[in-house]
């Protein structure tokens, strides 16, 4: 199993990274070629590789790495600040955690430490046993309003992520889920499409069939993956009565909201009134 999501979002361009049991795992699988999943992809920091970072404890490397795009890319003050680099990792940062297998109290509280820097998090079925999960409800708009920074204004977005702590019965239920548990209100149209396609994608091939939720994620018609823009236009219109100019492809109504480039999320009522903490 630990192979098995290592080799689909590796090969799907994912940074991917692991550490501790799952790290030992995937590596005694190799496949037809004999190559276990470290030979078979560079162990740098980028897409398409995967990185074993060591023992367990070697987890907080992926906080810091979660952190330091909050330093590097926004300039944010890291010191004393963690209020402010958790909402910006909920809201920028498209990462998403495994624990599976075997759920230990030491994994239950490395899942439960990056839930609090608002990085998701899928648990196997032993998950279930610590009677704990944080889970969303898409269908509640008051739980899902943010602050617009630019403009002071609570926007309605989409559920991303819709939950913070999840478990799955299957891996082939964890796999699309962790590609769904990956948008982000701040998506660009680019980033968006990629995410939306390995969602449809992972969901048909591990579940055989179409995610119920995917419409949630469409903001404009560029969210759509390109390969099956007009499959997609045309289920929007049919299944969920949205409204379609056929003659320019695009979407006239239905989105739970508009795509704006300049948007800027954050769900600290302070930063829009005192400004963001930078060095």
């Amino acid at each position: 199993d630990a192979y098995t999501v290592m080799n689909e979002f590796a090969s799907r361009n994912f940074i991917v990274v692991t550490t501790g049991c799952m790290a030992m795992d995937a590596g005694l699988y190799k496949d037809e070629e004999g190559l276990t999943v470290y030979e078979k992809y560079p162990d740098n920091f980028d897409g398409g590789c995967v990185a074993n970072l060591g023992s367990c404890v070697a987890n907080a490397h992926i906080h810091g790495a979660a952190i330091k795009v909050a330093r590097i890319f926004a300039k944010r003050n890291i010191r004393a600040n963690f209020e402010e680099i958790a909402d910006y990792i909920l809201n920028r940062v498209g990462a998403c955690g495994l624990a599976w297998g075997a759920y230990s109290q030491k994994a239950a509280s490395i899942a439960t430490g990056v839930n609090r820097l608002g990085i998701p998090v899928v648990v196997g079925p032993h998950g279930s046993k610590y009677r704990r999960a944080f889970l969303g409800r898409p269908y509640n708009d008051e739980d899902w309003m943010v602050y617009d920074v630019r403009t002071g204004q609570r926007v309605r977005i989409e559920p991303a992520p819709q939950d913070l702590l999840v478990a799955a019965e299957t891996i082939e239920e964890a796999i699309p889920l962790m590609a769904k548990l990956c948008f982000r209100p701040n998506d660009t149209t680019q980033g968006r499409s990629i995410k939306l396609t390995h969602y449809i994608d992972l969901s048909l091939k591990y579940l055989k069939r179409m995610p119920d939720d995917w419409h949630l994620f469409v903001r404009t018609e560029a969210d759509l993956p390109l390969a099956k823009k007009e499959a997609l236009l045309k289920e929007l219109e049919d299944k969920f009565g949205w409204k379609i100019d056929w003659e320019k492809k695009k979407i006239l109504e239905g989105p739970i909201r508009s795509y704006y480039a300049g948007f800027n999320p954050t769900n600290v009522e302070r930063l829009f009134r005192e400004g963001f903490m930078t060095l």
